[in-house]
């Protein structure tokens, strides 16, 4: 297999960094008045976000500029990837009145693009599909001029699910791959890579005037070559929009963090993406699912859509 190319200032085994993290995976704390009314209005209404649920580093930056992702059906997904921060378990409720305090978050915000995610619901006949889908259709009747992105699991595979988050026609339709395919049985063991990609597909033939998103990370102990075989049938899935970001481990109980790499690295798989077709690309190391979200948005590729259906 290929090795990672050689470049200037390369990252390397997190252990020659003597533990601590390199010089530019490092952020300030949030702080400042934008941050703390968000805090406040999410605990009033009652809400999640997964900024705060999964550790996101730039939770600062993104809550200074007053955007976060809210996240639905609550805070305990049913599965146990081994990447991810957000606690697992078995959820015992179904909050039928969220779509509605999300909404009214949202238009309180004032927010010009929203993301909406879940954890993983498992235990629901739907995987929570009914719920985004309202949650959508809440956030129109309030906030018209908003667009909507939602980041959605895999729903194992339930394309009536899929069809049903589709109806309300969100403007992104995102669902990440995480990782390239032989690290799946370690990093997520109830998903699969063919059906991930196979919902991402599915989602451009249901509405193509939603535009399609995913991403995935590097340190897990991926190749070279198989993130540029990734990055390949994530296009090959008619895939628009690419998230590329650093893994950094929870805790030691989570996957093992085997490489860091350097903003040099990040800016040559850009390269490749682009080259591939992708028409936006977010590489970075501190790049998460939603960062920039609200930049991504093809509002005059999809007024043009809208209009002719």
């Amino acid at each position: 297999m290929e090795e990672l190319p050689v470049l200037a200032g390369v990252g390397g085994d997190p252990e020659a960094f003597g533990g601590r993290r390199p010089d530019w995976l490092k952020v300030r704390l949030p702080a400042g008045p934008t941050y703390s009314r968000l805090k406040e209005l999410m605990r009033e209404e009652r809400l999640h976000t997964v900024c705060e649920e999964a550790h996101c580093p730039n939770i600062g930056e993104c809550w200074t500029a007053g955007t976060a992702t809210f996240m639905i059906l609550g805070d305990t997904c049913t599965r146990a990837c081994a990447f991810c921060a957000v606690k697992t378990g078995r959820p015992t409720w179904l909050d039928e009145d969220e779509p509605r305090r999300v909404a009214e978050s949202i238009a309180k915000m004032g927010l010009v693009h929203a993301v909406i995610t879940s954890v993983d619901r498992d235990d629901l006949p739907d995987g929570g599909a009914r719920m985004f889908a309202e949650t959508i259709r809440q956030t129109r009747r309030l906030c018209p001029q908003t667009s909507i992105e939602v980041l959605i699991p895999d729903f194992q595979g339930d394309w009536e699910a899929l069809a049903t988050v589709m109806s309300a026609q969100p403007e992104i339709l995102n669902h990440n791959v995480e990782t390239v395919g032989r690290l799946y049985r370690r990093v997520r063991p109830k998903a699969k890579l063919d059906q991930s990609l196979e919902l991402l597909r599915r989602a451009r033939e249901l509405d193509p005037g939603t535009q399609t998103k995913t991403g995935f990370m590097v340190g897990l102990g991926e190749t070279w070559d198989e993130l540029i075989e990734l990055m390949g049938q994530i296009r090959d899935a008619d895939v628009e929009i690419l998230t590329i970001g650093q893994y950094l481990r929870p805790s030691i109980k989570h996957h093992d963090l085997v490489r860091y790499y350097h903003p040099d690295e990040f800016a040559a798989l850009k390269v490749e993406a682009i080259e591939l077709g992708f028409r936006w690309v977010e590489s970075g190391p501190l790049v998460r699912s939603s960062y920039h979200a609200e930049r991504q948005v093809d509002r005059d590729k999809l007024v043009g859509l809208r209009s002719a259906g």
